[in-house]
């Protein structure tokens, strides 16, 4: 019998179907060619989602490449492991690690700093969170004075919230503009601002400018940490907002900082490519602040290499996730120009490493020493003023903060002891140290917030300025 009543999506709803984008386009086919309820049922059967998937009962195994030396540390040990336990109970997952300067972030379930999670065919934003492609460059300045370094890049640096005037700006190649424009994620006007003045920017946090000498040449060598500022933080909310959409559809038990991308579907295939813009960009955030550097010094380097160590990472339908780790495959980096870099903090070397794929490290070293205690634990932790911890912490070393106000829970005091995480290096396979960058100084943000705008008009109201 033909269906003669007008099909609505109410009917559909009814039917068993969940009100969808598709339902405008499917509702006037119906109604337009008459179709009888059996030809309804039929011409509706591709639109019917598959089975919800649920999280996996038992939590995937995982390598554990760290252990607690003391209270503190196995606290953070702990809570690290938990949170993996809960993380790997997400059905998309197929392996994972944990390394030396793993620390927590976020509620139980949430990826924790130093660890690695491989997904089958699926991208998942908040395991790259938003500072994608946190990274490290260096360049050899070969006999250059470390001081002469230092003074031209803090000339030329930007550290703290938002990007360069357009006075500032440096030249942003025609080539990538084109390849943002071309991208869903990434053609909006948010976004292509903040790829234009941000660019020679360093953000804030422990992202920092580190000179140092090589141990093995006494080369001065320039070290800069940072990932893809407001261009990566756009893309991730944008990533996080499909992941969720489809979260809701294919797997509603899974945690919401755990939502992926069906790397199989169109929005998945422009998300990849959208990462890999956002790593080219990146490593030009790098490069134009190392080659001003060398050009206002009148210098040629001698040498340069990089990685990010906050990343997605693709082996055929694989997808490693490094929420701070290193790669020490070749496989993981198509531009590989050297070896690797790991910091640990401002009073330590820069490692310069190698390193051979095992089962343990799933292709990965540590990123730098890590945390063991929230930045609030450490400041309540210090004794003393700002200014004495600040001089007891930086003893030799030519310390700065962009700012000009000193933020402690940067200082040595607020990571975990290196030697411990260099030791659990070689305890557990993650690589070999190939040099040291032993440290000459640095720039870091520092406590911008202190006299931040906002802050500086309060004080003024209260002071009835």
């Amino acid at each position: 019998m033909e269906n003669k009543l007008k099909i609505t999506g109410k009917t559909l709803i009814e039917m068993g179907f969940k009100s969808g984008k598709w339902f405008p386009e499917a509702l006037e086919f119906i109604n337009n060619n008459e179709l009888s309820n059996e030809m309804i049922i039929e011409y509706l059967e591709q639109y019917r989602p598959s089975p919800e998937v649920p999280l996996f009962e038992n939590h995937i195994d995982f390598k554990i490449n760290i252990k607690a030396e003391n209270e503190l540390e196995e606290i953070n040990v702990n809570s690290v492991v938990t949170s993996m336990k809960t993380l790997l109970k997400t059905p998309t997952l197929v392996n994972g690690a944990i390394m030396p300067d793993a620390c927590p972030t976020g509620p139980e379930g949430t990826i924790p700093v130093g660890g690695v999670v491989v997904a089958k065919n699926a991208i998942h934003p908040g395991m790259h969170s938003a500072d994608i492609c946190c990274s490290v460059m260096l360049t050899d300045f070969g006999n250059a004075n470390p001081k002469d370094v230092l003074d031209t890049a803090h000339s030329i640096t930007h550290f703290g919230p938002g990007g360069r005037d357009r006075n500032t700006q440096f030249r942003f190649p025609s080539d990538l503009l084109v390849e943002i424009e071309a991208n869903p994620f990434l053609n909006n006007q948010k976004c292509i601002s903040a790829a234009r003045s941000h660019l020679g920017t360093q953000g804030d946090g422990n992202h920092f400018l580190f000179v140092g000498i090589s141990r093995k040449t006494g080369n001065t060598m320039m070290v800069t940490h940072h990932g893809s500022r407001g261009f990566g933080a756009n893309l991730y909310s944008r990533g996080m907002k499909i992941a969720e959409q489809f979260r809701k559809e294919i797997s509603p038990q899974t945690l919401k900082q755990n939502a992926w991308i069906p790397f199989e579907t169109e929005e998945g295939k422009n998300y990849w490519e959208a990462l890999q813009i956002i790593r080219k960009w990146t490593k030009l955030n790098h490069e134009v602040l190392h080659d001003a550097t060398l050009s206002k010094m009148e210098v040629e380097k001698e040498n340069r290499y990089w990685n990010e160590h906050n990343f997605v990472f693709k082996d055929g339908d694989l997808f490693y996730h490094a929420k701070g780790a290193t790669p020490l495959d070749p496989k993981f980096m198509p531009d590989i120009t050297g070896p690797r870099l790991i910091p640990l903090n401002m009073s330590e070397p820069v490692l310069i490493v190698e390193g051979n794929t095992t089962k343990n490290n799933l292709g990965f070293a540590p990123h730098g020493a890590g945390r063991n205690m929230s930045r609030t634990q450490h400041r309540k932790s210090k004794t003393g003023t700002v200014q004495e911890i600040f001089e007891e912490e930086t003893k030799g070393l030519d310390i700065r903060f962009f700012s000009e106000e000193i933020d402690i829970t940067e200082l040595p005091s607020a990571y975990k002891n290196a030697e411990t995480v260099r030791s659990q290096m070689e305890e557990f396979g993650l690589g070999t140290v190939l040099d040291e960058v032993l440290p000459y100084g640095c720039i870091m943000a520092g406590d911008w917030k202190k006299n931040a705008p906002w802050r500086k008009r309060k004080r003024d109201r209260n002071n009835g300025k």
